[in-house]
């Protein structure tokens, strides 16, 4: 990244873009094959969904660097967080989740909540979510994922 982030609202129209990062984003976690073929429903993006949701990107230069997607409520509940994965621990993952949040208290939410990919905790918890159990993944049978929630 060499020139400004900006964060802008997503467009329907990208909605296959923004499914194609989801995938590279999480297979550079080093699932497998199998796992991601198992995964891709449940990772695809539609437009219905950046039209209904909070759907925001980080972009540079024309190029999206990351998205993240908010269902809002009083518990608002985060759908995607996502980056490319030459973007990641640059700052664009905590540039867009202080938009999205600050976006969820303007829209009157008390918390967020998520399901969080093993790998991704990490970076959750540095942004001040916390594990509050465990709830089944939509993908594969019998894994579990870590709920968490912070509140706001």
């Amino acid at each position: 990244m060499t020139g400004a982030v900006t964060i802008r609202r997503a467009r329907p129209e990208e909605a296959a873009l923004l499914t194609a990062l989801s995938l590279r984003s999480k297979a550079s976690n080093g699932y497998d094959e199998a796992f991601m073929a198992r995964c891709v429903a449940e990772l695809t993006v539609t437009p219905e969904r950046v039209a209904t949701n909070e759907t925001w990107v980080a972009e540079e230069a024309g190029r999206v660097l990351a998205f993240i997607e908010m269902e809002p409520g009083p518990e608002a509940e985060i759908h995607s967080v996502f980056a490319e994965p030459d973007c990641r621990r640059k700052g664009v993952g905590r540039l867009l989740w202080a938009h999205m949040e600050e976006r969820a208290r303007a829209a009157g939410a008390r918390a967020l909540l998520l399901d969080a990919d093993p790998f991704a905790v990490p970076f959750y918890e540095s942004m001040g979510m916390r594990i509050v159990g465990q709830s089944p993944s939509g993908s594969i049978p019998g894994r579990m994922l870590p709920r968490m929630r912070k509140d706001l």
